[in-house]
């Protein structure tokens, strides 16, 4: 059997290979890890998933069996429960949502009392504690009891909104709530800022959470910006930790643009510590000249913001995220969170002058083409003398101008070839060329 944990906790269709049992199990143990002594606090907060409830009761019961006290939060954008633990010094928090996963998923995942995910070390000691049996059970008055914390996204919303470095009267905004957890602070937040905000999707409705909206079809959103003229136009995800913008002419501004235009204002006020934005490898090339061209370096970590996250605190960087959306302001935050990243792009806005368009000009998208060639050994073609000379070649041949990604996948028995270059032409006859060594090499 695989580790339970995965980049994201645990993730899998609910009932089915996350069940109630396994969240109980789970849970009995989290609670044992993360507060040794018993009687500490664990703030709960979901999406609005239709399984999200049987999970949470579940858990709920669990962490009580242990001693400890459930602080249930109702629906919350995951960004939110890692704010509250912290602010409320909860043992942890714990959110119950599959992000922008179809809805017959769902998850479960951790965070530290200090608002942090768990390290890997500490995931895997919940795994190998699922297995003990002495565990505590405590009697009588010792059984933890549950509390209701209604105000939780309200105090959410109020922290977020104090971010804002000007009032936002004049601006027009579309946010699309993708049905999911920040439909309960989107619609407050905006208007708490003095904007003018239309919202979409923006129902508690976990029978629709990410179906045809929200960040992973930004179609949606451009549509209502261009329908309502509003001045720039905000999807989130399920769990409200990522966000794609949308500028006043329907163009979509992704992860990189939006990291591009906020790093190359800070950094323009002293303000992007060591000059540095972590990216995963994923991030286009286009990002990386524009960043050079201002004079910030972008550093690269694998896929995962945990991993983003991990490198930002090596190395001291307050920005960072991913070409998805999920973009982590750690000067402000502890994860990614999309509220907190639509206000920023607010901010350096209403601190320019500038439309959004304007802003995220510099950050021009590369041609991108990806390749997958499947293979009996996704690993094997970093041992293939004859596939690193054709990488080798590849390179050459871009001349510094470009890009190249030659990766297994982390779940199937693929090998994922990506060339970013100038010219659309170039992208693809390189990867062709790639995914044929490979193919020739190593394929089926």
């Amino acid at each position: 059997m695989g580790r339970l944990f995965g980049t994201d906790g645990v993730r899998g269709v609910a009932n089915v290979d996350l069940t109630p049992e396994l969240a109980f199990n789970v849970g009995r143990a989290a609670a044992h890890v993360l507060n040794p002594q018993g009687g500490g606090r664990f703030l709960i907060g979901r999406d609005t998933r239709l399984s999200g409830e049987m999970l949470e009761a579940a858990l709920v019961s669990a962490i009580c069996s242990t001693g400890g006290h459930p602080v249930r939060a109702g629906v919350l954008p995951t960004p939110g429960v890692a704010h509250l633990a912290r602010a409320q010094h909860a043992s942890a928090g714990v959110v119950i949502s599959a992000s922008h996963n179809p809805i017959e998923d769902n998850g479960i995942k951790f965070f530290a009392g200090d608002g942090f995910k768990l390290p890997d070390e500490v995931e895997d000691a919940i795994e190998a504690a699922m297995n003990r049996r002495d565990l505590r059970r405590p009697l009588g008055v010792d059984v933890g009891r549950v509390e209701e914390f209604p105000e939780g996204a309200e105090m959410y919303a109020e922290y977020v909104a104090s971010l804002a470095t000007m009032p936002l009267g004049g601006l027009r905004v579309v946010v699309d709530c993708a049905y999911g957890a920040s439909a309960r602070v989107a619609a407050n937040l905006w208007k708490r800022l003095g904007a003018t905000v239309i919202a979409i999707n923006d129902a508690l409705d976990g029978s629709r959470i990410n179906v045809e909206c929200g960040s992973t079809n930004p179609e949606v959103i451009r549509q209502a910006v261009l329908e309502h003229g509003a001045d720039v136009g905000f999807a989130h995800d399920g769990d409200a930790d990522r966000v794609i913008a949308v500028d006043e002419t329907g163009q979509i501004v992704d992860g990189d643009g939006i990291m591009g235009l906020c790093a190359i204002h800070l950094h323009s006020q002293d303000r992007l510590r060591g000059s540095r934005v972590i990216a995963t490898v994923m991030s286009n090339y286009g990002l990386e000249v524009a960043l050079q061209r201002a004079g910030i370096e972008l550093e690269r970590t694998k896929v995962g913001d945990r991993y983003v996250l991990e490198r930002m605190r090596e190395t001291g960087a307050n920005l960072g995220g991913e070409q998805s959306g999920h973009i982590i302001f750690l000067d402000h935050v502890t994860t990614g969170d999309g509220s907190v990243t639509a206000v920023q792009v607010a901010n350096v806005m209403m601190e320019t002058g500038k439309r959004l368009s304007e802003l995220a000009a510099p950050i021009e998208r590369w041609p991108q083409v990806l390749r997958n060639v499947t293979v009996p050994d996704r690993d094997r073609f970093a041992r293939e003398p004859a596939i690193q000379a054709a990488i080798a070649d590849a390179e050459r041949s871009l001349g510094g101008r470009g890009r190249i990604l030659v990766r297994p996948s982390g779940t199937e028995p693929v090998v994922r070839v990506m060339v970013e270059a100038e010219d659309q032409q170039d992208a693809e006859s390189i990867a062709g060329r790639l995914a044929g060594a490979i193919q020739r090499t190593i394929g089926k």
